[in-house]
């Protein structure tokens, strides 16, 4: 169970994070620059979030985000 009440945007867009950072690093260099840009927006998004200026947003709650997101986006990723 998780331990942080994390809003579904903001987890949505961590896993978007890691999904695209994984489309990133396997082109070759078509495409690489939208990857890019879609990361930078995706990285604003989630530093901007309004939940880290609640009590609780935590950086325990920024490392369970990472956690969780990744785990979403290498399950969305297996066959």
């Amino acid at each position: 169970m998780d331990r942080h009440r994390i809003p579904d945007d903001l987890l949505a867009a961590q896993t978007a994070w890691y999904v695209t950072y994984e489309r990133l690093v396997s082109v070759q260099h078509t495409g690489a620059a939208v990857h890019r840009r879609h990361l930078l927006a995706l990285s604003r998004r989630i530093a901007a979030h309004p939940f880290w200026e609640t009590p609780a947003g935590t950086p325990a709650a920024r490392v369970e985000l990472k956690e969780i997101g990744r785990r979403l986006a290498a399950r969305d990723a297996a066959p």
